[in-house]
């Protein structure tokens, strides 16, 4: 499974996600960091992404091999992240074959009406389930803490 995070400016919201995909996921899943600039790149791929490409051509011929996209929704919107996601990212990531996750973290002056705000790692967390839900990963089962047997 390839998964793709497409983050611009400094990189810390794609770093985030990573980071999270790495503690969630198998360490067989390649994640590829791209950045609409090199900085984000860098970033991404400091929270341990597997590849990593910047740029606009980068993006459109990288984009072609992920199962999944997660990335900021304004990835969607030309001229948004102060002005780095050109036309042809924006096209790239919307008619990209794989699953997109878009976290609804939105540019001034752009409101999703209807969402519940939540804050970041819910977000992220939300999106890994869904990946899980659509390639049958279950998730880690962690050891139940024992139970206090004293009645009372």
């Amino acid at each position: 499974m390839v998964i793709a995070v497409v983050d611009g400016l400094g990189g810390g919201i794609g770093a985030q996600i990573i980071s999270q995909l790495r503690q969630e996921l198998p360490l067989d899943v390649e994640i590829i960091a791209l950045g609409t600039n090199a900085v984000a790149t860098d970033r991404m791929m400091k929270a341990r992404a597997n590849r990593g490409a910047s740029g606009e051509n980068a993006i459109r011929i990288s984009i072609r091999e992920a199962d999944f996209i997660i990335a900021p929704l304004s990835v969607l919107i030309p001229h948004s992240m102060l002005g780095e996601v050109t036309p042809g990212i924006a096209e790239a990531v919307a008619l990209a074959p794989g699953h997109k996750l878009l976290l609804p973290i939105t540019q001034p002056r752009l409101e999703i009406m209807g969402l519940e705000w939540k804050p970041l790692t819910k977000q992220i967390s939300e999106a890994i389930q869904i990946i899980r839900e659509k390639t049958g990963l279950i998730p880690p089962v962690l050891p139940e803490e024992p139970q206090d047997e004293r009645k009372t």
